[in-house]
């Protein structure tokens, strides 16, 4: 006999063999228990009632004993089945010398254990090995002890063997079926599982998505705000004037964090749920790098782009990317570098667009930068922007002073050059250097 898991390989993958076997043998109630013993005493009772002539009598005090003896032992069939298959064909192995004629249905109760041997020995071969003993110590115990071998005889002795084989093809079938619920019954589970774990991986990426946004956007917004404050206080008394243009500045910075952070916190709130009004804008790109590079300037820090290559349509995330890692990279200058110029570089050869961002690390020119500040999760975010797009970003500080920020990012094939001469010419003029 074959096993369930070399019939159904995929499922010996889920459950192991122990499993199987511990799967298989659930036990029947008290009730089905009580059925079942009753009527293995009752038919085992009704083969005492066949004589040799075929000829029918009340069945005589040994056929109650024999079916009374093998009958008792079959509750622990579950427990021990090895044990009871050999007790009940032991007995059905008497009953041709206590004057009954062997036949399947004196042998009932052993068929019962031939069964739940089956189904309950670990083990296929074992399970067949016991079974198969059992038929032949049955065919050697069907053979008439005197007199002449009849038809009669002949179909008895095929008959009695076959029967505890039947028995156990019967019971490996139910093992084999009850193997194979259990496995898809855990395969479903683990499958349950699994989607539960994707489904809090997911939702543990979005949060990150959306802290790294807002993080981009609010750290960005307020770090300015906080620089054009700055200004102001730090010219309070000696220049009016320029107090008045960063308090004006000040109000515009904040206006602008507040429209850009309804809009953000509008989009998170469309999924699914119904419409806020607010409008759905293009998300940032570097079309709009002179108006990040504006601002900027605005706060006091003096920025330079120098462009070499030709420049090509992005895609919406590598152009995002692009955008956050200048946006994040001026925002660390402006908190945490002590000079107040810096360079951003766009290199659009070898097949990848190559962002850098270097301060010039000399001494301050205006009021203090705000390098007191505790270090964020800016660099971080910005690693984990590039690798999402298959970029790469290193950061660290410059042999000759300040701090140096490269990304390589993915480029699509080169193709639709109108279109990235569009793009690279609207990032023209306001301190840009171009080298094509």
């Amino acid at each position: 006999m074959r096993t369930p898991v070399k019939r159904f390989p995929e499922l010996g993958r889920v459950l192991p063999a122990s499993d199987l076997v511990g799967t298989a043998v659930s036990r029947p109630g008290r009730g089905r228990e009580g059925a079942v013993v009753a009527a293995a005493f009752v038919i085992c009772l009704l083969g005492g009632t066949v004589r040799v002539e075929d000829a029918l009598s009340a069945p005589p005090l040994a056929a109650y004993l024999l079916a009374l003896a093998s009958a008792a032992v079959l509750p622990a069939r579950h427990r021990r089945p090895l044990a009871v298959l050999a007790a009940t064909t032991a007995t059905g192995l008497v009953a041709q010398p206590l004057g009954l004629v062997l036949s399947p249905l004196v042998i009932a109760p052993a068929l019962v254990a031939a069964y739940a041997c089956t189904l309950g020995v670990p083990g296929e071969r074992r399970a067949a090995g016991a079974v198969t003993l059992a038929g032949v110590a049955l065919l050697a115990g069907s053979v008439p002890l005197a007199g002449d071998l009849s038809w009669q005889d002949a179909s008895r002795i095929g008959s009695v063997p076959a029967a505890p084989l039947v028995a156990g093809l019967v019971g490996h079938a139910a093992r084999t079926r009850r193997a194979y619920l259990a496995a898809v019954e855990e395969r479903a589970r683990r499958a349950e599982e699994s989607r539960e774990l994707e489904a809090r991986r997911r939702v543990a990426e979005e949060r990150v998505r959306i802290a790294r946004e807002l993080h981009d956007l609010v750290a960005h917004q307020i770090t300015l705000a906080n620089a054009q404050a700055t200004v102001a206080a730090h010219f309070f008394d000696s220049r009016p004037e320029q107090t008045r243009v960063s308090l004006r500045e000040l109000v515009e910075t904040t206006g602008q964090a507040l429209d850009e952070l309804r809009a953000t916190v509008g989009l998170l709130r469309q999924t699914g749920d119904a419409d806020t009004g607010v409008p759905e804008g293009p998300a940032p790109g570097l079309a709009r790098l002179p108006d990040l590079l504006e601002s900027f300037r605005r706060a006091g820090l003096e920025v330079t782009v120098r462009e070499e290559g030709r420049a090509r349509p992005l895609p919406p995330g590598v152009d995002l990317t692009a955008y956050r890692i200048v946006q994040e990279a001026l925002t660390n200058v402006t908190k945490h570098a002590s000079g107040r110029g810096a360079r951003v570089g766009l290199d659009w050869g070898g097949g990848r667009l190559t962002v850098t961002v270097a301060d010039d690390g000399g001494a301050p020119s205006g009021p203090p930068a705000l390098s007191d500040r505790p270090p964020g999760y800016g660099l971080l975010g910005l690693r984990e922007r590039a690798t999402a797009v298959g970029g790469n970003l290193t950061a660290g500080p410059r042999e000759k002073g300040g701090f140096l920020v490269t990304a390589h990012l993915p480029l699509p094939p080169a193709r639709d050059a109108a279109v990235g001469e569009e793009g690279r010419m609207g990032r023209a003029n306001d301190g840009t250097e171009r080298t094509t």
